[in-house]
C-alpha cells in the first residue's frame, strides 16, 4: 500500500553525529562539484541510495543545479540556486507538484523580482514547495523603514520576498552512523545596512524508509534585532487536485483575504475542475490544535482514494493560507496549502495586526512540518484524526476579510 511521511523539523545539522561528509560547494573556498553521483560506495557503506547534482541546461533555466535524492520508492528534487526549494517529490506514479505556466526552473538571475508591479516572483514559481520570506513575505507594496543615516524611507516590497531566488553558499552530503543520508543547503540573506538572515536547510532520508525529512534553522546573524516573515508556501495539482477534492482543517477562524473571496466563504473546503477565466480566492485560518499543539491539514483529492497532509506546531507557526487557483490548465491548475508565521499581506498590514515575529541579535527560530501520502483506508483514517482535533468546537466563519 502507498504512503509515505515527510518532515520540516527546525534543528541544526550539526546535531548529526559519528558522521561523515562530502563537500559539494563551498563559497568560501572557492568549491564547486557539478554533475556528479554519490553512492554509499563513496562513504564505505552498503545500500541502495544515490544524490546526484545536475547543472541544468538551456532556455532559461541555464546553470540551475538541481539535487535528486533517490531512494527505494521516494525521489526529491531540491533545488540550491532556488533557495534550497523542493521542486518534485515522486512516489510510486503519485506526484507531489504542480505544471505551471513557467516551466523550466528559472535561473534567479532572469527574475526581475519588481516587474509587473513587484509580481516578477512569479515568473519562476512552479515549486511544490518554495519558502516565501525572509526579511518580508506577502503581498507587494510600499513599507517603511530606517535607513543608514537613521532616518524613516520608503522600502518597495516585492512579492513573498528573496529567498526562493538567492543561491545556497555551501551544500553537503551527510551519512550519519546509522545510514541516514542529509543534504544541507546554507542560504543567506544579508545586505550592509540591511537584514542579516540565514538559513540553514537539512533534507534528510533513512534508506529503506519510504519517508523524508526537511530541517530548517533561521538566525539573525547581525547585531541588531530583525523581523522576519516565513510561509512554507506548498502546492498541488493533479492528481491530489481535481473536481471535488475537499480541504479538511481544524479551525477556530476562517476568513477570506478579499472581497472576491468572501464571495465563495460557503465552499471554502471544496475544489472546482479546471475553470477558465477563474480568479483566485484565498482563505485564512487559525488553526485548532491537539493536546500536544500541533494540527494537520488534509488534501483529500477527488474519490476519496487518495490524500495528502500536512501537519505542524501551531506555536511555531500559528497562521495557515488556503490559496485556491482552479484555473484553466494552462494558466496553472493549483492550490496551496501553507502554513506560516502570518498572511500574506503587505508586511505593513502584518505588523499593524501583530503577526511579524523578531528575532534578536544571534536568536534563532525553529519549525516542524510533518508530511504524508495517504491512500485507501489510510484516507478515512487520516480524516478521522483532522476532524478528532476539532472535534465539538466551533468554527468562526468571517464574512468580511481581515
Amino acid at each position: 500500500m502507498l504512503r509515505f511521511l515527510f518532515s520540516l523539523t527546525l534543528v541544526s545539522c550539526a546535531a548529526a553525529t559519528q558522521e561523515t561528509r562530502i563537500v559539494l560547494t563551498d563559497a568560501a573556498e572557492n568549491l564547486h562539484v557539478s554533475d556528479r553521483t554519490i553512492r554509499p560506495e563513496d562513504f564505505g557503506l552498503e545500500g541502495d541510495w544515490s544524490v546526484t547534482r545536475t547543472t541544468l541546461r538551456g532556455g532559461k533555466q541555464e546553470g540551475v543545479d538541481s539535487i535528486t535524492i533517490t531512494t527505494e520508492g521516494v525521489t526529491l528534487v531540491v533545488l540550491p540556486t532556488r533557495g534550497m526549494s523542493v521542486h518534485e517529490v515522486r512516489c510510486g506514479d503519485v506526484r507531489l507538484g504542480w505544471n505551471s505556466p513557467s516551466a523550466e526552473i528559472v535561473h534567479p538571475s532572469l527574475i526581475d523580482l519588481e516587474s509587473r508591479g513587484g509580481l516578477g516572483w512569479l515568473e519562476g514559481f512552479n515549486e511544490w514547495m518554495v519558502r516565501c520570506g525572509l526579511e518580508f513575505a506577502g503581498h507587494p507594496g510600499t513599507d517603511e523603514f530606517t535607513n543608514n543615516t537613521g532616518d524613516t524611507a520608503t522600502l518597495d516590497l516585492t512579492l513573498h520576498g528573496r529567498i526562493g531566488n538567492l543561491p545556497a553558499t555551501r551544500i553537503e552530503v551527510v551519512v550519519e552512523e546509522s545510514g541516514r543520508v542529509h543534504l544541507y543547503g546554507r542560504v543567506f540573506e544579508r545586505s550592509f545596512y540591511g537584514p542579516k538572515l540565514r538559513l540553514d536547510s537539512l533534507v534528510s532520508v533513512q534508506p529503506g524508509e519510504s519517508s523524508w525529512r526537511i530541517s530548517d534553522t533561521v538566525t539573525n546573524v547581525g547585531a541588531a534585532p530583525q523581523e522576519f516573515q516565513l510561509i512554507y508556501h506548498g502546492n498541488y495539482g493533479p492528481p491530489l487536485l481535481g473536481e471535488g477534492a475537499r480541504l479538511v482543517l481544524p479551525a477556530r477562524a476562517i476568513a477570506p483575504m478579499n472581497q472576491k473571496a468572501a464571495g465563495a466563504i460557503d465552499t471554502w473546503d471544496t475544489y472546482l475542475g479546471p475553470t477558465g477565466g477563474f480568479l483566485e480566492e484565498v482563505f485564512l485560518f487559525e488553526p485548532y490544535a491537539d493536546e500536544s499543539g500541533r494540527t494537520t491539514a488534509l488534501l483529500v483529492a477527488p474519490g476519496g482514494e487518495l490524500a495528502t497532509s500536512v501537519s505542524w506546531s501551531v506555536a511555531e507557526l500559528p497562521y495557515f493560507t488556503q490559496w485556491k487557483n482552479t484555473a484553466a490548465e494552462a494558466d496553472g491548475y493549483v492550490t496551496g496549502m501553507e502554513p506560516a508565521t502570518g498572511y500574506p499581506f503587505n508586511r505593513k498590514v502584518e505588523r499593524a495586526a501583530g503577526r511579524v515575529p523578531v528575532l534578536q541579535a544571534g536568536e534563532a527560530r525553529s519549525f516542524t512540518l510533518d508530511f504524508g501520502l495517504h491512500t485507501g483506508s489510510e484516507v478515512a483514517e487520516a480524516e478521522a484524526i483532522v476532524r478528532g482535533i476539532q472535534g465539538a468546537r466551533a468554527t468562526e466563519l468571517r464574512g468580511v476579510p481581515e
